[in-house]
């Protein structure tokens, strides 16, 4: 019988789970974005002009929920979606200037949940956490099959 109390794999997906639906929930009330929507949007912030393989890469997520997250990111004229210039197989996703200013709202409010949730750890806890957290990501392959990166 598994030990909730140490199996890892509960620990993170508990955590994530209640963080995701936190989120969504105060994204959703203040910002007019769920959680989906905000990671897509911090990514464009960070790498502007990806096209939506990359959003997948890098968030986790298959094709379908980024697709329908990224149309109606668009409609409400949030991003815009053009074929790339240098190939005509992929689209270059970038944040409009209202994009940008829900991105620059939102991400306070996140830093400030992150900073809560961090809180009951020392600063060198708090690093050693990241450094873990960062070579679990790593590791995923050894698991998934797949690179992260």
């Amino acid at each position: 019988m598994l030990d909730l109390n140490r199996y890892v794999p509960a620990f993170i997906t508990f955590i994530g789970n209640k963080l995701s639906n936190s989120a969504t929930a105060f994204y959703q009330k203040n910002f007019g974005v769920n959680v989906t929507e905000w990671r897509i949007i911090s990514q464009l912030a960070i790498e502007p002009g990806i096209p939506a393989s990359r959003i997948c890469q890098v968030i986790g997520f298959d094709k379908g929920p980024v697709s329908r997250n990224l149309a109606a990111l668009q409609k409400r004229g949030l991003l815009t979606i053009r074929t790339a210039p240098d190939d005509g197989r992929t689209h270059s996703i970038t944040l409009t200037a209202r994009g940008r200013a829900i991105h620059d709202k939102v991400i306070v409010a996140a830093l400030e949940r992150e900073r809560r949730l961090l809180s009951c750890l020392k600063k060198d806890e708090r690093e050693v956490l990241i450094e873990l957290l960062r070579r679990l990501h790593e590791n995923l392959g050894a698991v998934t099959g797949q690179s992260t990166t």
